[in-house]
């Protein structure tokens, strides 16, 4: 599971087996795992977080959407 950023207390990573599926970025804190799409980013799986914590970190993933597009290309390939 690489993960291509950390930003306390969450760690944004994906998984070898996302081959084949759209970029996205899983979030983790805790137990919790939410799931976006980078293109365009959009809410795919809330793994628990509340409303607010995933406002948050929706903002988190478009700050950052740059940088998950390149880490996915450059793991997968294009």
């Amino acid at each position: 599971m690489p993960t291509v950023l950390r930003k306390v207390p969450y760690r944004f990573f994906f998984t070898s087996l996302d081959y084949g599926e759209p970029p996205h970025i899983h979030v983790m804190r805790d137990r919790k795992v939410a799931k976006f799409w980078l293109d365009p980013v959009s809410l795919q799986k809330t793994g628990r977080f509340s409303r607010t914590e995933l406002n948050k970190i929706a903002r988190l993933v478009h700050e950052h959407r740059e940088l998950f597009l390149e880490s996915w290309y450059e793991f997968f390939g294009r």
